[in-house]
């Protein structure tokens, strides 16, 4: 059994070896710890600690007594291939620990498997989170197969707001939604998969909140591969499709987010 030591670690350190193992370079932007994984003194795991998009909502939909500062959110999680099987169990196991040590403020470990990229989150279910049902996520696909979040269409929903304005009787002043006409034009899919929730108790509080609460289950009712469902907008609505394959090898809507770390992966080299 491996035995892993964690500590922080610098955030350019924590994205280039994370961007180098992880199915997905786009990193999320409310971070508040980079934890590095290590053994025997070497960096064989980056994971990080933060909020999604919407740190008060989320936690008040699922559990209303609660606010941000009672958990944290798995951000992303990562190791090298050469490591054994069920490492990344053993990797999460010293993260607990870490978290009950240095942040004994926090009840609940919260993560989701991202079920539009094929992962039902076999590594939770090992580790015996517990499991709180699936929901739809929108995402959309550019042509070269680069996965963008909604929250980053603002610049295709200016574009689709003028081009109503242009060919249409539109007059409104801006766009939630991008059309399905406009998405065809510009050979853009909308793309909603499954994401499924997991919760990790960190104390008795945390215990006692899922154990109470009827939308959470320990060891039942765990998604497998054939749980992952995908459906994508047409003209005249939803069809199924199967799993599509996001690239970000041309990436250009993420290519901020993704090139971050460049600089700090330049001046490395440059050093050394």
């Amino acid at each position: 059994m491996s035995k892993f030591t964690v500590s922080q670690i610098n955030k350019n350190k924590a994205g280039l070896f994370t961007q180098q193992l992880h199915y997905s370079p786009v990193f999320p932007k409310l971070t508040k710890h980079y934890l590095g994984i290590h053994l025997d003194d070497e960096l064989v795991g980056v994971l990080t600690l933060g909020w999604g998009t919407q740190p008060k909502g989320t936690i008040k939909k699922l559990f209303p007594s609660l606010d941000t500062i009672d958990y944290l959110e798995i951000g992303k999680m990562c190791m090298t291939e050469e490591m054994p099987r069920n490492s990344e169990t053993q990797m999460l196991k010293a993260v607990v620990k870490w978290i009950k040590t240095n942040r004994p403020d926090v009840t609940l470990l919260y993560t989701m498997a991202d079920g539009i990229m094929g992962k039902p989150g076999y590594v939770y279910q090992a580790f015996n989170f517990w499991y709180g049902g699936s929901y739809w996520t929108d995402s959309f696909m550019t042509e070269a197969g680069e996965k963008v979040h909604p929250r980053s269409m603002r610049g295709v929903l200016a574009e689709n707001a003028e081009w109503l304005r242009e060919t249409t009787d539109w007059n409104k002043e801006r766009l939630f939604w991008p059309t399905i006409g406009y998405l065809n034009k510009i050979n853009m899919r909308r793309i909603k998969g499954l994401m499924f929730r997991y919760m990790y108790p960190l104390n008795k509080r945390g215990k006692q909140l899922l154990k109470k609460n009827a939308d959470w289950q320990l060891n039942s009712g765990y998604p497998k591969v054939t749980d992952l469902k995908w459906k994508e907008q047409t003209i005249n609505g939803y069809v199924e499709v199967e799993q599509p394959e996001f690239n970000y090898d041309n990436a250009v809507i993420n290519k901020k987010n993704i090139e971050q770390f460049k600089q700090y992966e330049n001046m490395e080299k440059w050093f050394n």
